[in-house]
Parts: structure tokens; sequence; C-alpha cells
């Protein structure tokens, strides 16, 4: 279920739903809707709904006689696409990032050598696109970002596998916050040349060549997200929490 990014409505939803994530009410806490109504300053009907959303999503649940409860997170769906952009938002943990790593791994790969044998015209043109995007971003973090994410799903889209495609979601939370969190750094790897071996890959039709590409991109990635820790490590800024809330 997914709820509109404005008005009220929208901004109950985001705000309890991230307090959930974060751990401002543990699994099991009890809590009380005309509270919420008060420290948001909206009216119960706006809390009813916003609650529905936050148990269809797996976050909370009401009975009579309990009230309304904080699920445990082994019911949470954590692959929706607002819980991963909840978790990843505000600050990462390492078991989530990676987590999203190892997703990713599992499933980029496959997902290349798939391009490579079923890419079709338009799927390569998007690819091009994607990259033409990434170097004209230059500095501007988020603009590389969104470069970044429109390849990768047209790598995904090139499959031409309906359910690989909607592992889209994973794969753009994991992007999204790992781009981030390094573009937001001052020195990075500069990742279009891998990307242009990956297009160049599929395009050519070569699966292993396809999967060798994706994988050196991943381990860029990775690399880049130690360095950053590193820097932070050194300059005694707060690392990433290990654990989550």
């Amino acid at each position: 279920m997914t709820h509109p990014g404005r008005g009220l409505y929208g901004q109950a939803v985001e705000e309890l739903g991230r307090r959930i994530i974060r751990g401002d009410y543990p699994p099991g806490t009890v809590v009380d809707p005309a509270n919420f109504e008060a420290e948001l300053g909206v009216s119960k009907t706006v809390v009813r709904e916003a609650l529905r959303v936050l148990a269809a999503k797996g976050l909370l649940e009401s009975k009579q006689k309990r009230g309304t409860t904080i699920r445990p997170r082994a019911d949470w769906n954590l692959l929706d696409s607002d819980l991963l952009r909840w978790q990843g938002s505000s600050a990462p943990t390492d078991g989530f990032l990676g987590d999203l790593a190892e997703v990713r791994a599992i499933v980029e790969p496959a997902g290349a050598r798939l391009a490579a044998v079923r890419r079709t015209p338009a799927d390569l043109d998007a690819m091009r696109q994607a990259l033409g995007a990434m170097a004209a971003a230059d500095k501007d973090a988020e603009a590389m970002v969104e470069a970044d994410l429109a390849f990768h799903r047209a790598l995904l889209d090139a499959a031409h596998n309906e359910l690989l495609s909607r592992m889209e979601v994973v794969i753009e939370a994991g992007l999204r916050v790992r781009d981030r969190i390094v573009h937001g750094a001052r020195h990075f790897s500069d990742s279009i040349p891998v990307h242009q071996e990956l297009l160049d890959a599929v395009e050519a039709g070569d699966p292993d060549a396809a999967v060798a590409a994706v994988e050196s991109l991943l381990a860029q990635a990775s690399g880049d997200l130690a360095a950053v820790r590193a820097d932070q490590d050194a300059a005694g800024a707060d690392r990433l929490p290990k654990e989550v809330p």
C-alpha cells in the first residue's frame, strides 16, 4: 500500500513511519493514537488513516482491548519502498547497508547476464542516456545519484523479467543511500568508466563480460564506502551505527 507524498495524511505517514523505523517505539510498545493527534496537530481521521497504511506495511496492529501495538521487526514488510527509504534516509546502520550490498551482489550480476542476451535498442538507448546524464552531472551529487539510479533501472529492465524489474526498489534503496554518503564526501572513484564497460558488454551481447563489469562496479562501490568510513574515523566523526537503535 502506498500513500500520497503531500498533505497532512502523507506527512503523518512519513513522520510516524520514520519514528517506528528509527526505534522511537520499540516492538511491543502500545501507542496511543490520541497522542499522535496532539503531537502532529492533525485530526483523528488523519491519524486513523495513517495508522491503517502503517499496519498494511506490517509495522503495527490494532486490536480491541489491547490497543495499537508496534509489531516485531520480523513482521515488517522490509521490501516496501517506504520502509527501505525510511531506513536509509537518516543514519543507515552497517547491517542495513550490508544487507543491501548482498542483495545487489545477487540480483545485479544475474540481471546483467540476462540484459546482455535480451536487450533491445530502446534498452541500450536508456542506458546511454543515463550514462550521459552521469557524465553531465559532474560535481552535482543529487544529479549524479538520479542518473546512477536511471542507469541501473534501465539495466534491470533490459533483462525483460517483470519480477526482476521489481527488485528495482531494493537496488534503488541501496544505490541512493550509498551514493548519498559517497558523493557527499570530498573524494570518490570515477564510476563512469566501469559503467561504460558494463554498457559495452551489454551492447556486445557478452553475458560473462557484463557480469564481470557489474562485479567490478559493486567492488568499487564497496571500496568507496569503506574509504568514507575510514575518513570519518580519521577525522573523529561519528561512525555509522552498527546496530539498529
